[in-house]
This record gives structure tokens, sequence and C-alpha cells, in this order.
């Protein structure tokens, strides 16, 4: 399998922008080596790794900030890390494979284009319903993740926000934690079923990773953040069309 050139510098962006808000970048990656024409069976794999490289360095800051909660995303990754791995293990068609990456991008893609202030909320949300909540949604989101190739953090970051359990720096802490437990097991389940090329990808972690340390390190600078997270959130939607209209 080849790996295009202009995916180098694509991925870098991508990595640096997401890496910024806490995500690991993964629905864009899939949304580039689907317009890339790369196997289908070949893209979550590649996605997942990205993801792991990522999020594991920006993991490391927002600990170091002291921005990570474990205890408040705990209810969330109770299932979804063995139904991640569940996810990746299981084999799907082509056709089922798009449908479910061009819905799972579309819906990333209205979350990116969706303002913050949507998800004020005035109430608290106690423990208890947190775990009722947490556990059936944390185990759809890692099926869904490690079935496509995403980490989920993008579905549970604005979850977190909604019940108003964490602010904007916890939940971007959160997701990174979430992202690279639901990638590391959707990955084992890849590599279960014997899709994943290591040696092919190793310029696109090498891109990524340089773009993560970055961008961890740039989250303030909030401005640029929104208008690229725009323009991604936009050619997302477009991918996202594009793979279900493929489908008619």
């Amino acid at each position: 399998m080849t790996i295009p050139f202009w995916l180098l510098p694509v991925f870098f962006a991508i990595a640096l922008i997401y890496s910024m808000m806490g995500f690991g970048g993964g629905s864009s990656y899939l949304a580039f080596l689907a317009l890339a024409g790369l196997p289908y069976q070949n893209i979550p794999p590649i996605a997942l790794i990205c993801n792991i490289i990522v999020t594991g360095g920006g993991l490391w800051h927002f600990y170091r900030g002291g921005y990570l909660k474990f205890e408040r995303v705990l209810p969330y990754l109770v299932l979804s890390i063995p139904m991640a791995y569940l996810g990746g293990r299981t084999s799907i068609g082509k056709d089922v494979f798009s449908l479910l990456l061009g819905l799972s991008l579309f819906v990333v893609a209205l979350r990116m284009l969706l303002p913050e202030k949507l998800f004020e909320v005035s109430r608290q949300v106690s423990a208890k319903e947190a775990w009722t909540i947490g556990l059936p949604l944390g185990g759809f989101i890692g099926f869904l993740s490690g079935l496509v190739g995403i980490g989920g953090g993008i579905f549970l970051s604005p979850l977190l926000l909604l019940m108003k359990w964490v602010n904007v720096k916890e939940a971007a802490a959160a997701a990174s934690l979430f992202i690279a437990a639901n990638s590391l097991a959707g990955l084992f389940g890849q590599i279960h079923k014997g899709t994943v090329e290591v040696g092919s990808m190793l310029p696109l972690g090498l891109a990524v990773f340089i773009g993560g340390q970055i961008g961890s390190r740039l989250g303030a600078y909030h401005l640029p953040k929104i208008r690229l997270q725009q323009m991604f959130a936009v050619l997302i939607l477009y991918v996202s069309v594009r793979l279900l209209l493929g489908l008619l």
C-alpha cells in the first residue's frame, strides 16, 4: 500500500489543529484517506494509529496542567473500551463501511460548525445519572469508533459539556483519554482482522506526532483554531455527503 505524499502535510495540519482541542483528528484522517482512494480495509487502522500518537502526547500535557479528571470520564470508558475492541474486530462490507463512515463524518461536521454556546446548560448532573447515561452511551460510541476507525472523543466532549460535569479544558483532557483508550482497543481489534500495515504509514505517524506536539502547546490561540476548524468541518461535510451519495 502506497501513501500519497500530499497526505503528509495534510495530516500534520490536522494533528496540529485537533490537538489544540484535545482531539486526535480521526474523523479528518478518515475523510482524507477516503478521498485519496486507499483500500477501505486499511483506512480505520491508519486513523486509529494516528489518533493514538496525537492524543497520547496531548494527554501528557493536559495531565501536567491538572485538567485530567479521570473519575469524570470513567463512566464512559468502562464499556467503551471493550466495545471499541469488538467494533474493531467486526468485519463489514464496503457499502456498510461507507454508510457508517458517511453518517459519522456528517454528525462530526455539524458538531464542529455549531457554536459552543449551544452547549451551555444551567444544571449539574449527579454522578449516579452520569453512570446511568455514561455506560450505555460510552459503549455505543466505543463500538462505532472501533468499527469505522475514530476515537469518539468528538462525540464525548460536547456531551460532557452538555451535562456541565467539566469545563472546556477538562473536556479536552477527557476527550484525549477517551480517544487514546478507544483507539488502542479498536486497533487491537483491527490487528486481529489482519488489516494493519504499520510499515507503510511511518511517515504519516511522524507527521502527526510533530503536528500533535506543536498543537498541544498552542491550545490557547483560539481564533485561528476556530477558523481552521470550520474549514475542516466544511470539507468533512463534503466528503460525508459524497460517500452517502455514492451509495445511491
